[in-house]
This record gives structure tokens, C-alpha cells and sequence, in this order.
């Protein structure tokens, strides 16, 4: 199985506990990168890459923030060697994106009309019955 790519630092105390699933996840992400795309939009192809970049960056985050289970060290030698996403991480601690599946779906020059993307709009203020899916990364709502 290919290793997690690293520097040449040694990392902290604790990797050991992390470093299976952050491999699993790797494994992942070279598989839909590999993944024929034959039948798909080409915004589709990209949706896998986007959905295991998300749970990697959680994975961090809910071991530091939430169970508080790796030291600091261990945390900031993730997001040094981008194993998690520091900016997606630093939104998630911000009230109202807790639950944000990318930073594209934010970014409003990325829209026709200057704002954010479909799966922010909250499911109460939907219509019932209709099924949104985000262009960018494929979430169906992750305002809450």
C-alpha cells in the first residue's frame, strides 16, 4: 500500500495511531483518481476526489477539536504537510459552516449570480420534494 506522502521530518508522537486511516484514505483518493470517467458530466468526475478530501480534513479536525484524541504537535504537522485542508478547517470553527462540504461552495465569483452555492440554502427553505446536487463537489446540502 503507498505510503502517505511526507518530509523527511520525522512526525510527532501519535502518528502511529492516524497513520492506517490516513493510508485507507489515500487509497481512496488514488482509486477516483484512476476511475474511468466514461458516462459522467465532467464536473462528476471530480465529486469523489472532493468528497474523500472532505473526510480526510474532518477526520483531522474531529480528532483535534472534537475528541481531542492527537496533541497539537501531531495537528499542526498534519496541516503543514497538507494532509488536511487548513482553510476548510479554519471555516468549519466559524459559526453557520460547520457542515461545509467544500470552499467552493462559498466563493461567489464562482456563481452567475454572485452567490453562494445551491447546497448552502437551508432544506426548510427548499421546496419539498426537490433534490438539490452542488455542481462543484456533488453535496446535497450542507447548511444544516
Amino acid at each position: 500500500m503507498p505510503k502517505v506522502k511526507r518530509s523527511k521530518k520525522p512526525p510527532p508522537e501519535g502518528w502511529e495511531l492516524i497513520e492506517p486511516t490516513l493510508e485507507e484514505l489515500e487509497a481512496k483518493m488514488r482509486e477516483a483518481e484512476t476511475d474511468p470517467h466514461e458516462g459522467k458530466r465532467k464536473v462528476e468526475a471530480l465529486w469523489p476526489i472532493f468528497k474523500i478530501h472532505h473526510q480526510r480534513s474532518r477526520y483531522i479536525f474531529d480528532l483535534f477539536y472534537k475528541r481531542k484524541a492527537i496533541s497539537r504537535e501531531l495537528y499542526d504537522y498534519c496541516l503543514k504537510e497538507h494532509i488536511a485542508d487548513s482553510s476548510l478547517i479554519a471555516k468549519w470553527k466559524k459559526q453557520g459552516y460547520e457542515n461545509l462540504c467544500c470552499l467552493r461552495c462559498i466563493q461567489t465569483r464562482d456563481t452567475n449570480f454572485g452567490t453562494n452555492c445551491i447546497c448552502r440554502v437551508p432544506k426548510a427553505k427548499m421546496e419539498e420534494g426537490k433534490i438539490v446536487e452542488c455542481v462543484h463537489c456533488g453535496c446535497r446540502g450542507c447548511s444544516g
